[in-house]
Formats: C-alpha cells, structure tokens, sequence
C-alpha cells in the first residue's frame, strides 16, 4: 500500500491522539476477543457489566467494527474544508461526525457492503442509485435479517439513524469509555508528542520506523509504503480533499492492527497500535502431518489473500471472487484446502454458505500469521 507525499510540508504531517477512533477499537475489542488475546482482562469485565440493553444495541450496528472499521469513526479525515486533525474530546469529534453529508456517512457505514471500495472507489451512493442501493441490501442480506434491517433503517431515514448512532456512542462512554480514556489519553497523547519530536528533530523515516516496522519512505520521501497484505493509493496533496495532511493515530486497543485510511475524497489517516500484548498466544499440539497440511494450505498467495478478508468476517464464495477477480470454482478449491487444513468455519444462511477463518485454530500455528492477516 502506497501513500503520496510529494510535495507535503513537514507540519502538514501530524501525531495526535482520537478519542472517536480509540472508541471504535474499543468497540472492536469487545466483539472480537479473539482478535486481541493480550486484553482477555478487560474485554471479559466489559462485557460483563455491560447493560444489556446496551449490548442489545451494540450488536445492531457491530458490522462498523466487527469484522472492518468504518470511516465514520475518522470523520476530521472526510469532512470538506475541516483542520484534517482529530478533536480534543468525544463531543467534539461526534459534532464533526455531524458534519459528514449523508452520502458520505452512508457509504463509510456501509463498506462491508463493498469489499473493493477502496481498489474500485465508492461508486454511485446507495441513497441515490438502484442499483447501488440493490448491492447494498443483496451483500446485507447474505449476512442475515439482522444486517439487513438496519441496512434498511439506514438507507430509508438516514438522519435517524444517524441520531441512533450518535447516542449509542454517547452510551459507550458514560458506561465505560470515558475511565477507559481518562487512563490511557495521557499515554496516547505523550506517544504522539514524542513522535512529533522525533519527526522536527530526525526526520520522516525515523519517525516512521518508531511508528512500525511495517512503514518505510523512499529516498527522496515521496511515497510511503506500508506493508500489508492490502493494496491501494492513496495521496496526502490531492487538491481534492483540501488541504494537504497526513495523519497519525495511536491506539491502545488496536494491536495487531495497522490500519490505513485511503479511502477516495478522504484524507489519508495511519491508525498504528502503540505496542504488542505482553500475554503470548498460547501454544496447542498436534501431529505434524496436520501443521505440514495447515501450512502449505497457508502457503499459497491467493489462499493468504483469501484469509486475510476470511479473518474478518464470513464470506460467501461469489463475494470473495469479485474482490480477487477469480472464478468462483477456483475460489471453492481454495477454499476446500482450507477447510481440509481444519482451518475454517462453513455455515448455512438462507441460500448463502459462508466461510470463516477459524483464528483459534490459526492462532496456535503462529502470532507472526495473526499479525500479518489482521494488519
């Protein structure tokens, strides 16, 4: 993944902490502790003092951050004419969430409807064209009643939803994000201080290898390549979106996520965990005939590219052949490798079979492959 900074200014490159985004890996934690076994701890006694009308809620909406992070929750990245900074508090960044237009506010919620958006660009809005409004309620649907009728809610009263979605947030944290933040803004806020520095005092490639390993700039610092599994462009001097800017985001909650914004008309944005958990994953035993299976099953390019959105969220074969532009009879023996390997989940929804990786499973191959999937 490449990232366009011919020309930017140094101050036009900014560290700075977000709570909104802090929020939506928080959120993401909760729905998907396996994703994150370093915070056992805190996802287990979050969730148990959840009120369960709250959780109820929660899971009307966890598609934004379950299985991929929508842009909604990076609005000072999307907003026409806005500073391109995150603000200082919660309230802040949902009033900047007010801001987005609708179009846009839809589009980002709806990116799992979408898993080329970034490749293909948004395309027609769903609020205004048939048949993107058709592909969005097609994808929901293979995902279940539930996706589907917020889908709905979302596309027939927008505003509502909106309003829905900001006091579910606002929820959040009197419930349990705001101590959380108060504990580890000083940290995230310190962190980005310290990178500044090192960015006025050594320049842009020392800051980067301080951010991760996976961040490396040219000789002549015009592009900046991220190392992941992922492909796309995206540029921080594109006159489209305003001002030029490159943003910097640490998180708490993230890890092993490396996460880029580069979404069309938006700023780019780099989400980067502050550290690795101390916990290690735990180690499992079996023959070595099966680990020799499960990893040249792994082995293979298409089938890596194949894991990484199946680490997410369940697919259905025809979806998984649009993204990678192959047939889907060679999506299906892909697949049937995997699942010989006993590393992946198959289920029945209506007429749509979808896949998943099993991560319990993958986990006791290696933390390396976690790391390198869910980047």
């Amino acid at each position: 993944m490449n990232i366009d900074i011919a020309g930017l200014p140094a101050d036009a490159v900014t560290f700075a902490a977000s709570p909104l985004a802090e929020l939506c890996m928080a959120l993401h934690a909760l729905s998907q502790p396996a994703h994150h076994p370093g915070l056992g701890s805190w996802t287990a006694a979050t969730s148990a003092a959840l009120d369960p009308c709250l959780a109820d809620r929660l899971l009307e909406a966890d598609f934004m951050w379950r299985s991929s992070f929508s842009d909604v929750f990076m609005p000072f990245a999307g907003v026409p004419g806005g500073t391109g900074r995150p603000a200082a508090t919660l309230a802040e960044e949902l009033d900047v969430l007010d801001r987005l237009d609708d179009e846009r506010f839809v589009t980002a919620a709806l990116e799992h409807c979408w898993l080329a958006l970034y490749d293909e660009g948004p395309g027609a809005s769903p609020l205004v064209d048939p048949a993107a409004r058709a592909k969005a309620l097609e994808t929901a649907a293979a995902r279940g009643p539930g996706r589907l009728a917020f889908t709905l809610r979302l596309l027939d009263d927008t505003a509502s939803v909106r309003v829905w979605l900001r006091r579910l947030l606002e929820d959040c944290d009197e419930a349990f994000f705001a101590a959380t933040w108060r504990r580890i803004e000083p940290q995230q806020t310190a962190d980005a201080r310290h990178k500044t520095e090192v960015l006025r005092r050594k320049g842009l490639p020392a800051a980067l290898a301080e951010v991760s390993a996976a961040l490396a700039v040219d000789e002549a610092q015009t592009t900046i390549t991220v190392d992941k599994m992922a492909h796309g462009t995206t540029s921080a001097t594109d006159p489209a979106i305003g001002r030029p800017g490159l943003v910097f985001l640490p998180t708490h909650f993230g890890w092993p996520h490396l996460l880029v914004l580069h979404a069309p008309g938006w700023r780019p944005v780099v989400h980067y965990p502050l550290s690795s958990p101390s916990s290690q994953l735990a180690a499992g035993s079996g023959s070595v005939e099966l680990l020799q299976r499960r990893m040249d099953a792994l082995a293979h390019p298409m089938r890596m590219k194949l894991c990484r959105s199946l680490a997410r969220a369940p697919y259905t074969t025809s979806e998984l052949a649009s993204v990678y532009g192959i047939t889907p009879p060679e999506v299906s023996r892909h697949l049937s490798v995997l699942k010989k390997a006993g590393l992946l989940h198959t289920r029945r929804e209506g007429r749509y079979v979808q896949h998943q990786l099993d991560l319990s499973i993958v986990a006791r191959i290696g933390s390396d492959f976690i790391e390198g999937i869910l980047r």
